[in-house]
């Protein structure tokens, strides 16, 4: 049973700005509603400026809420841009690795934290994506959206996922986070279940990935010229061996990539050799579903291998409502029974 959670800002430091301070009141209420005791380490509310400025500082934080015994599960604030810049301080002197062995708990976050689960499964631990303290435990209608909140409550009780199975609702995006929103429900409509777009309807392997934004950020410097050096010298994307029999997770961020950058991306990753190794592909519903179709009809072509099963409509990422998807886990997809089975949660409780 999870007691004490422990809140980083990895990337962004918005968590700390007087304009979400209804929000941080509410995510705090809601997690001790749940009898948790709530951790900000030290540098997670100091600000979009001062999270900016010190990597250091983060990287500090979040080996500090590894080492630290009393915290049992780590959260993440929000997701951001620039996580990457922590590598250094984490990896230089294998601090991560040290701290992750000496004490291995739940990670959960999402978007730019792809980055962070990608530094965790290089020190060897197994995470969760899908979920962040600001985007789901703060969410401004009268409680969080039921579905998100059965994988959220699922993770605090038994430390693990057992399945996921897909939500019936899908929600458009909110545009005003403003305190007027508070109690304001997001519009709603049908959702679908899991498409298989190709490929056998059953195939199994363990979780990676996550935001193809970041992904691409990896090999792309656009956004960050140093980020690919950076990646390179630190070997954070896996190696193509280490991709052999696993499950590609990927989504897309509030940016709503555009298809032509899309296509870009794709070609990145499958440039890498993993297409041709991996066992799958999961791909999450696009947020306020733009370019849902562009997205699946690039997927099909670049992947250019009928025989690779091809998942779409996971609820996971930005868009709503959120499940959360072991990382580093084996999984057993099942599109016609419409379920994904992990045969064992990467628990430490």
């Amino acid at each position: 049973m999870i007691k004490t959670v422990g809140i980083v800002s990895l990337s962004g430091g918005i968590l700390g700005e007087n304009l979400v301070r209804h929000e941080l009141e509410l995510g705090i209420t809601r997690l001790e509603s749940y009898g948790l005791n709530v951790r900000f380490l030290p540098h997670a509310l100091r600000g979009i400026d001062y999270i900016k400025a010190h990597p250091e500082k983060r990287a500090q934080d979040l080996l500090q809420a590894f080492l630290d015994p009393s915290i049992d599960m780590i959260l993440c604030a929000i997701g951001g841009d620039d996580t990457y810049r922590l590598l250094p301080y984490l990896f230089d002197h294998e601090d991560l690795k040290k701290a992750v062995s000496r004490s291995p708990k739940p990670f959960l976050g999402f978007s730019d934290t792809t980055i962070n689960h990608l530094m965790l499964h290089k020190a060897g631990l197994p995470s969760f994506y899908g979920q962040a303290f600001l985007s789901d435990l703060c969410e401004l209608d009268r409680e969080m959206l039921p579905y998100t909140k059965k994988y959220f409550e699922e993770l605090l009780t038994t430390g693990s996922i057992r399945q996921i199975t897909p939500s019936g609702l899908w929600y458009e995006s909110r545009s005003d986070y403003s305190p007027s929103q508070l109690g304001i429900p997001l519009p709603s409509h049908p959702d679908t279940g899991f498409r298989l777009l190709q490929g056998p309807s059953r195939f199994s392997g363990k979780i990676l990935g996550g935001c193809i934004d970041s992904l691409f950020d990896l090999f792309d410097g656009e956004r960050y010229p140093d980020m690919p050096v950076l990646a390179q010298k630190y070997e954070l994307f896996p190696p193509l061996e280490d991709w052999r029999g696993k499950i590609l997770l990927l989504e897309s961020s509030e940016e709503k990539m555009p298809s032509e950058k899309f296509r870009r991306a794709l070609s990145t990753l499958r440039a890498t050799g993993i297409f041709s190794v991996i066992s799958g592909i999961l791909l999450g519903k696009p947020m306020d579903r733009a370019y849902e179709a562009e997205y699946e009809q690039l997927l099909t072509e670049l992947v250019d291998d009928p025989h690779l099963p091809i998942l779409t409509n996971l609820n996971v990422g930005h868009a709503l409502p959120r499940c959360i998807v072991p990382l580093g886990v084996e999984a057993a997809v099942d599109t016609k029974e419409q379920i994904i089975r992990f045969e064992q949660g990467p628990t430490t409780l």
